[in-house]
């Protein structure tokens, strides 16, 4: 039991969701720090008296995820572990008003837009001088980068513009600054990362930058590695292309999520596109930046999905051989448009579809990795971990993708650091190397 009034408040911020969360996380941290206020992200100790809960609310699972962690710490402070918690985040922008009453626990509520709110609730001032700074929380030599905010597009399974709002982009002076402070502070690889990557500048500048901005961050020194995430395929920016294609710091890698390839499904998506335009798309890719790893990712078990239309995903996906693939199930979010289609497609069903889907991948990932056995490979190395130095290519992004594994027993390497790796044995989803000079 703590001992109210006599120790010094500190706070731990905790972060479920995706890679933009823990962006926004960052930024709290790095705020806090800045009033001189003792903060922590995710820390082990169990030595803070303040919990801040930075949430996810896209789907079920995600937002069940984000309950559970509430109620833990919940019960931390009727137990008297901890003195405040306080919520932030999709899923407190979404729910907090059903939610105020279900856990009176939280002591306070925050949307995705109330950062100077919760700042305040936690003895700091928002510093305007601070926009560009944060304190990754990520390993030292990677970090995100978000580009913009919010979301324009009309997608029918997608609640995110009712928790992040409409599409707000950074300026181009502002990321650049950001990013050589993240160089400066030891940081080599950039995932630029948004809710649709594509649409930026168009709010600031009436057209896409996307290919300026990557101009832009390529010329930034000592950035060996920048990463597109989250590009949408509708009416793609494709002056982007030979900007990877000529500038040897853009990795060749693009994370482009499709969700589907049935004309039917796409049009009840409300995806704007079709099935011709995504195949010619996904063509020119290839052919503009040869050699480039495709990330996509599916959605099955939409509302009227048909059988047809999965054999026409299973197709696409065998003959497109994409690198890297997920695939996640459809969640019935209310306030979304396919809110008012009805929920007919069984969870099992669902699930049978994921999983045929990627055992599809994984033969898929088998072939790609097999061929890569003979080669070396420039490699980034993440960590150590079960005898293994750990690390990844530029077709790799962290979490998510294919990792190295090179033996700790014979071989030598640097977390943070470069080297250049053969690779001897594959597996559906690793490659295993050793370091050459």
């Amino acid at each position: 039991m703590r001992t109210k009034g006599n120790i010094k408040n500190k706070v731990n911020i905790v972060t479920l969701g995706c890679s933009k969360n823990t962006v926004d996380s960052e930024v709290i941290l790095s705020q806090l720090k800045g009033s001189s206020v003792d903060a922590e992200h995710e820390s082990g100790k169990a030595d803070a008296n303040i919990i801040v809960v930075n949430t996810c609310g896209f789907i079920e699972n995600a937002k069940q995820e984000s309950i559970d962690a509430i109620l833990h710490y919940a019960d931390e402070k009727s137990s008297g572990s901890i003195d405040k918690l306080f919520v932030t985040g999709c899923l407190s922008q979404r729910y907090k008003d059903e939610l105020t009453s279900e856990i009176p626990e939280v002591d306070q509520w925050f949307g995705t837009m109330e950062l100077p709110s919760l700042l305040r609730s936690l003895g700091a001032n928002y510093k305007h001088e601070l926009i560009g700074e944060r304190s990754i929380t990520t390993p030292p030599h990677y970090a995100y980068l978000k580009i913009s905010e919010g979301c324009d597009r009309p997608c029918s399974f997608c609640a995110i513009p009712l928790m992040r709002g409409k599409h707000v982009s950074k300026s181009l002076e502002q990321l650049e600054t950001e990013a050589k402070h993240l160089v400066k502070n030891g940081v080599k690889e950039i995932m630029l990362i948004a809710q649709d990557s594509t649409y930026y500048g168009i709010d600031l500048y009436g057209e896409r930058k996307l290919a300026d901005l990557l101009k832009r961050l390529s010329d930034v020194e000592g950035l060996d590695w920048i990463r597109l995430h989250y590009a949408y395929p509708s009416k793609f920016p494709e002056d982007i292309l030979p900007v990877m294609r000529e500038r040897s710091n853009i990795c060749n890698y693009l994370d482009i999520p499709l969700q589907h390839i049935a004309d039917p499904v796409l049009k009840a998506m409300r995806r704007g596109i079709t099935e011709r335009r995504t195949k010619e798309l996904m063509h020119k890719i290839r052919e503009e930046v040869p050699g480039i790893a495709l990330r996509t990712t599916m959605l099955v078990g939409h509302p009227g999905e048909t059988e047809k239309d999965f054999d026409a995903l299973c197709r696409f996906v065998e003959e497109f051989k994409f690198e890297r693939l997920g695939v996640f199930t459809y969640s019935h979010e209310e306030g979304t448009h396919a809110y008012s289609l009805e929920d007919s497609i069984s969870d099992e069903l669902k699930q049978e579809r994921a999983e045929t889907i990627m055992n599809i991948q994984q033969d898929i990932s088998l072939e790609h990795n097999t061929k890569q056995v003979g080669t070396t490979k420039k490699v980034l190395f993440d960590k150590v971990e079960g005898g293994y130095f750990v690390g990844r290519t530029e077709f790799d992004s962290p979490e998510v993708d294919n990792e190295i594994l090179v033996p700790t027993e014979g071989n030598y390497a640097r977390i943070g650091d470069f080297a250049n790796v053969e690779i001897t044995d594959s597996s559906e989803f690793d490659l295993y190397g050793k370091i050459v000079t």
